[in-house]
């Protein structure tokens, strides 16, 4: 039996991704398979590289540096995320990816990302690290309006939970029949149609295909985890989500607010170990 992974996006809410998974890694869980979205594969890659504590830590360090978020970045370089910054100067000088372990590690690490010309799903192995490898990451995590269209591999794609905010179906395409799924929005959650329509519509009206996939992402997203609530009640999937609204915007620089975010996940991954072992099979 093969086992799976799945991180869901959500910008800074993946913090409370990132307690979850240092938690499982600290009790050596293991997976076949990983696949995050957005800030889901942005802090999951730490999984697959071992590093435990890495996500929060160069969150907190570099949170009220311009250079890593803010509006001043998004004005001079067209990301809210400072691309070259967040993506190439801390993981390859200032807080580094242990490449080697992540290049020699046997799980599979996919991300998703949305071609924004088709406004479908990209699914991309992470394989050797690599400029073009840390750029699929970024372009998973690339939202709309606040990043620039990333090009990689051939494609121009923008953040994949426009396409597949919950890629659990994927997950079962390669194989895993029991699936780990990580949420950072309360299971009771129902998400509305996008705001700031016409201002999508405007932006991106060379992509037509994208604007009709983030208008109608939320029909999407429920869909996704009404199949989630199904795979969970017949036993292939196992949740595990905040038990709240998490108290943190899509951005945030107070790094207190951060620690508590992160500490939630570690609590409710606590909570949750003994079922997960069970459901495993460890």
């Amino acid at each position: 039996m093969k086992y799976g992974l799945v991180l869901e996006g959500g910008a800074m809410r993946g913090l409370f991704t990132a307690g979850v998974i240092d938690v499982l890694m600290e009790n050596d869980i293991k997976f076949d398979s990983a696949v995050g979205v957005s800030a889901g594969a942005a802090f999951g890659c730490n999984y697959k590289s071992g590093q435990i504590r890495r996500a929060i830590r160069y969150n907190t360090r570099f949170c009220k540096d311009k250079r890593y978020c803010s509006t001043a970045s998004l004005i001079k370089t067209g990301d809210m995320f400072g691309g070259e910054f967040c993506y190439h100067t801390i993981p390859d000088k200032l807080d580094l990816v242990d490449v080697e372990t992540f290049n020699s590690s046997p799980m599979d690490f996919w991300v998703v990302c949305t071609d924004v010309t088709t406004g479908k799903a990209v699914y991309h192995k992470c394989g050797h690290i690599s400029y073009d490898e840390l750029e699929w990451i970024r372009a998973s995590a690339s939202m709309p309006v606040a990043a620039r269209i990333v090009e990689v591999g051939g494609y121009k794609m923008l953040d994949g939970g426009i396409s597949d905010s919950i890629p659990l179906k994927f997950m079962e395409s390669r194989g895993c029949e029991r699936n780990v799924v990580i949420l950072t929005q309360p299971r009771d959650y129902v998400k509305k149609p996008a705001g700031a329509k016409s201002l999508i519509r405007l932006k991106y009206r060379r992509y037509p295909e994208l604007v009709r996939a983030v208008e109608n992402r939320h029909k999407m997203y429920n869909g996704e985890l009404k199949y989630i609530r199904s795979a969970e009640e017949n036993g292939s999937a196992f949740v595990i989500a905040p038990p709240e609204a998490l108290p943190i915007g899509h951005i945030e620089h107070d790094p207190d607010v951060m620690l508590e975010v992160y500490r939630i996940g570690r609590r409710i991954a606590n909570e949750n170990l003994e079922a997960v072992r069970s459901f495993l099979g460890i």
